[in-house]
């Protein structure tokens, strides 16, 4: 951790764990972790394909606090989004 602090490396948390993949939900804000091989619970949605968020506080994480999909999988604003 030093070395990092020293070189102005930032170590990020990982979204989701090994196993796992994220998941939005539909309409709102929120993420979840779903584990690899089974579908998004109901009023979840997988991420679109290259907008994935992979770690904390990356681009697409970021992005995702304020837009999310609306049912039809169309990429919209969130509702009252600060």
């Amino acid at each position: 951790m030093a070395a990092a602090a020293l070189t102005g490396c930032s170590i990020r948390d990982d979204i989701c764990s090994d196993g796992e993949y994220p998941v939005l939900a539909v309409g709102n804000t929120g993420s979840a972790c779903v584990p690899d091989g089974e579908q998004p619970p109901e009023g979840w949605a997988r991420y679109p394909e290259g907008k994935v968020p992979k770690q904390v506080d990356d681009k697409w994480d970021v992005y995702w606090r304020t837009h999310t999909l609306d049912e039809n999988g169309k990429i919209i604003d969130v509702p009252d989004a600060g």
